[in-house]
């Protein structure tokens, strides 16, 4: 018999490609709950539960998960991640192979404290084993209880969570600490200023009243860009795409608002979500003639979703993008410079 594959890093990739290609949660969480149980187990200890067939008497451990970590203990790839892998994105051309390979890091990224789907430390280890340097947590802001988002005091216990993890990891990789605050009506944002400027980068991003009349949108978008702790302007239109959630885009002057995230700045995000891939590319283009800067991020809400990078970077490349105006290809120094 061959030798035995590590069959919990087996259930955690069938659990990230599942996220990256928008599969069901409760699929993704039957996979990732089954190694979270069994990852305190050696491969021995698993052998001698399959032999018995107590492996699918453990909580968190259907007969889907056990048949896969049983194939997994055979030295075989468990049928349910070679089709998976059968499914994986095409290449990315040259230009945005380039791109990708340079992006060191992701800056808009939510874990289970606010609407993730995933802890602080599952996050980041997906991170890591993707080659990043590193990874900025930007879960919600409280006004956005819909998500959980996160209160003063919570976002203060979570810096120190932060903290602790960046001692453990003892520079083999930073987390770095953030926001995606909310961007109110007036365009105020949604976290007290002391406390933000504390955070090392500060996504702010619209998510009410996205059919505000034109003007004060516009008024709503230029506050905030002008607001000195905000770094990075999210998913500027707020439209959805794909799924079950379309929406239409948010209607802002859009020269304008780039114009002021140049002059102030402010990055204007790439977000690779699927159902967003905002802003749409005329817009893209439209910030790239304003010369903005850009961060393309993910806005994963799950580990394998820190693996949609290549959406945000075909279409910056599409779209005239100078990789040397992406904050994310910078070091992570670099990156706290801009934010200074």
């Amino acid at each position: 018999m061959s030798e035995p594959r590590d069959p919990v890093a087996d259930l955690r990739r069938i659990a990230f490609l599942l996220e990256r290609a928008h599969e069901s949660t409760y699929r993704v969480r039957a996979f990732r709950g089954a190694a979270s149980v069994l990852r305190r187990k050696t491969v021995d200890e698993l052998a001698q539960l399959a032999g018995s067939g107590e492996l699918v008497r453990l909580k968190g451990v259907g007969e889907v998960t056990a048949r896969c970590v049983e194939e997994s203990l055979t030295g075989e790839e468990p049928v349910y991640l070679r089709r998976l892998r059968a499914t994986e994105d095409t290449p990315l051309d040259e230009a945005a192979a380039t791109l990708r390979e340079a992006l060191r890091g992701d800056c808009h990224s939510h874990t289970d404290a606010s609407d993730g789907g995933s802890p602080l430390a599952e996050m980041v280890e997906t991170a890591i084993d993707l080659g990043h340097d590193y990874l900025v947590i930007t879960d919600h802001s409280p006004r956005l209880t819909v998500a959980n988002g996160l209160s003063a005091d919570r976002l203060r216990a979570q810096l120190d969570q932060i903290a602790a993890l960046n001692q453990a990891l003892d520079g083999r990789f930073r987390v770095l600490t953030g926001i995606e605050v909310d961007i109110l009506d007036d365009g105020a944002l949604d976290q007290d200023a002391d406390l933000l400027d504390r955070l090392d980068v500060v996504v702010a991003s619209v998510h009410s009243k996205l059919r505000m009349a034109k003007p004060e949108m516009t008024a709503r978008m230029l506050a905030a860009v002008a607001n000195p702790l905000v770094d990075v302007l999210g998913h500027c239109t707020g439209r959805m795409v794909t799924g079950r959630r379309k929406r239409p885009e948010s209607e802002f002057d859009a020269p304008s608002v780039f114009a002021a995230c140049a002059e102030n700045g402010v990055a204007v995000e790439i977000n690779s979500r699927p159902e967003r891939l905002d802003p749409p590319k005329r817009l893209l283009r439209l910030a790239v003639e304003a010369g903005c800067e850009f961060t393309i991020d993910t806005d994963a809400h799950a580990p394998g979703q820190l693996d949609w990078l290549d959406n945000g970077v075909t279409r910056a490349v599409a779209c005239g993008v100078d990789p040397g105006t992406v904050r994310n290809t910078w070091t992570a120094d670099a990156l706290l410079a801009a934010h200074a």
